[in-house]
């Protein structure tokens, strides 16, 4: 918070990455001037959050920030190019995605979800499955419709024809798979 009572939020932030911490910095605070976020987000927050705030997006949040932490200090492999076929290839280090050679570019989600289908190929997911396994949260209404939405601008990016697609195949009535034999 930025407002606490024997330093203030932003001080604490500085001081952590004075000293070189990257622990991920969430400010939840009721100041919502845009310098104060800026002024926030500069000094090294990772996020900056006005109250009143849902739980839900908190949550969010916390899990992106989360994930995103995880994912740069993961240890390098010599090559962690995975071939997902039909020319795709994911290289799970620079976070790029080629096709026939041709970089492509996708989304945060986007990647995360052809990264996840690919690493499953064949294996069916429904809306549900891939809320929770790509965005991290469960099903929540309509917010499933999220995962369509993505899915048909994946296609969009990678296939050769969006409307037939070859990659990322729907099992009607059940959900979404990864097919290597594009």
């Amino acid at each position: 918070d930025v407002m606490m009572p024997k330093m203030m939020g932003f001080d604490v932030c500085r001081a952590l990455r004075a000293e070189g911490d990257n622990v991920p910095v969430i400010i939840l605070t009721a100041r919502e001037e845009e310098e104060d976020k800026i002024l926030g987000l500069e000094i090294g927050a990772d996020d900056y959050i006005t109250k009143p705030f849902s739980m839900r997006e908190l949550l969010a949040r916390v899990k992106a920030n989360i994930r995103r932490t995880t994912m740069l200090s993961a240890p390098a492999a010599e090559d962690n190019a995975m071939s997902a076929g039909g020319g795709i290839t994911i290289n799970t280090d620079s976070f790029q995605v080629r096709k026939n050679g041709v970089p492509i570019d996708l989304t945060q989600r986007e990647y995360e979800l052809l990264t996840f289908l690919a690493s499953h190929p064949g294996k069916v997911f429904s809306r549900v499955d891939l809320m929770e396994q790509v965005w991290n949260y469960g099903y929540v209404g309509d917010d499933a419709r999220t995962v369509d939405v993505t899915v048909r601008r994946l296609r969009e990016k990678i296939e050769d024809n969006p409307a037939a697609p070859a990659y990322i195949l729907t099992r009607r009535g059940v959900g979404y798979y990864f097919s290597a034999q594009a």
